[in-house]
């Protein structure tokens, strides 16, 4: 009887040993099959046959990195710091001339500098608060024997009255840029150059793909300006005129500050641009009322000389 249901057991295993033995075949699927028919046994079926690939699990190295050696992070900061300047000598120097408010002034200061082959940066005049006088900002670069000279017959000059160098001293620097971008895109910087009186569906219509209409030329639009908006934000700036192809921005900061700015909006297509030249004046010093009390309380009480106290 035992010996019946093992025989049994084994004839119905044999089969599915045979089954198991044999080399499977990958299912072929008709494509056109799967393009006519959208069941979801069609859909298993192609699942089944094109497998997703795993990824491999992330590993304790990536989820908790370890922190860099000084090596490392000494290497990471070299790399990363800008490289010094090509020309150390020909440094930036900023002079303010404070003339007489008379013709020919200007001509008579900067013939003074072309004579002697410096090439002015920017240069800003205008009135003060006092009547006849003048304050004249001037930025250039040049080696500082040579300024210095120059600097000196400036001041032998009968209209001006001083001049002050600020090189090395703390001022507050400031430069005001008028600039105008496109909102079009710089696609079409170069039609917006050609005719300043365009009709703005005309020109995205004519440059732009046939496939794009007036309701996608709107969006990208409105895009191009909310994006200079935000960008002039970030800077402290305003945008002080708006058209139906460019917007005007006003922005003063900084000379490096306004460089930057000009640079970042560059991609939108600039159509103008003016800058005032930089303005600077000396920052003033602070001083610790309650600082300077004390140290006269300590000079008021010392009285006695310490060489005539006793050691110890």
């Amino acid at each position: 009887m035992w010996t019946s249901r093992v025989l049994s057991s084994a004839t119905r295993a044999a089969p599915l040993a045979s089954a198991m033995m044999r080399p499977q075949r990958a299912a072929i699927i008709n494509p056109m099959f799967l393009r006519q028919s959208s069941s979801s046994t069609s859909a298993i079926t192609y699942k089944k046959s094109h497998p997703h690939k795993r990824h491999p699990a992330l590993t304790s190295d990536y989820l908790h990195p370890a922190p860099p050696s000084a090596e490392e992070a000494v290497s990471n900061i070299l790399y990363n710091t800008p490289p010094m300047g090509r020309n150390q000598m020909n440094k930036r120097h900023i002079f303010n001339c404070l003339v007489q408010n008379e013709p020919g002034v200007l001509s008579r200061v900067s013939g003074i500098l072309a004579g002697r082959g410096f090439n002015i940066d920017s240069l800003v005049v205008a009135k003060t608060e006092v009547a006849d006088l003048s304050r004249m900002t001037i930025v250039l670069r040049g080696e500082s024997a040579t300024i210095e000279q120059a600097r000196r017959q400036l001041e032998d000059l009968v209209p001006v009255w001083a001049v002050l160098d600020y090189t090395g001293f703390k001022v507050i620097q400031r430069e005001l840029l008028l600039i105008k971008v496109s909102i079009l895109g710089p696609e079409h910087v170069r039609a917006q150059m050609n005719s300043r009186a365009p009709s703005n569906w005309q020109l995205v219509q004519e440059e732009t793909d046939e496939d794009m209409t007036p309701s996608d030329a709107l969006r990208q639009t409105h895009a191009h300006l909310k994006s200079l908006t935000e960008l002039t934000k970030l800077f402290q700036g305003r945008v002080v005129d708006v058209s139906g192809d460019c917007t005007v921005i006003e922005l003063s900061a900084k000379p490096d500050r306004v460089d930057a700015f000009i640079k970042l909006v560059k991609p939108f297509g600039i159509l103008e641009a003016a800058r005032s030249g930089m303005m600077a004046m000396p920052r003033s010093p602070v001083y610790d009322r309650h600082e300077h009390e004390d140290d006269e309380v300590q000079e008021e009480g010392s009285g006695v000389d310490a060489s005539l106290l006793p050691p110890g």
